[in-house]
């Protein structure tokens, strides 16, 4: 038993040190969907100004794009509020290249990260 948790040990040890480093953009392009009246609509927010929506504030506190990567990936971590009834629908990081991962759950609107702005 020993002996197989050292062999997974040292299969595994390489990795700890390859962590893909990452950039820190100042800004965010969102696409911002109405399912009722088919409006799509695509917004840049900056990093800690809040962006409204109908009832929605969007706030971006930080969005990461990997570094010397070609692809267009982005990490966003957003805070998605109803101002209307001061309630918080979403707080998460959000995948450019998977936005079903982690989504707004809202009856009506659908928001998702497209990539990292620099400004």
């Amino acid at each position: 038993m020993l002996r197989h948790f050292a062999a997974i040990l040292c299969f595994l040890m390489p990795a700890l040190g390859m962590a893909q480093q990452a950039r820190e953009n100042g800004a965010a392009e969102l696409h911002w969907l109405d399912r009722t009246t088919g409006a799509l609509q695509s917004i840049v927010v900056v990093q800690e100004t809040p962006v409204k929506l109908g009832p929605l504030e969007i706030r971006l506190h930080s969005c990461r794009s990997p570094l010397g990567d070609v692809s267009p990936e982005a990490f966003a971590l957003v805070q998605i509020t109803d101002w209307s009834r001061d309630e918080t629908l979403f707080m998460g990081w959000m995948v450019a290249s998977s936005p079903a991962l982690n989504a707004l759950e809202h009856p009506r609107y659908d928001l998702w990260v497209l990539r990292c702005k620099t400004l």
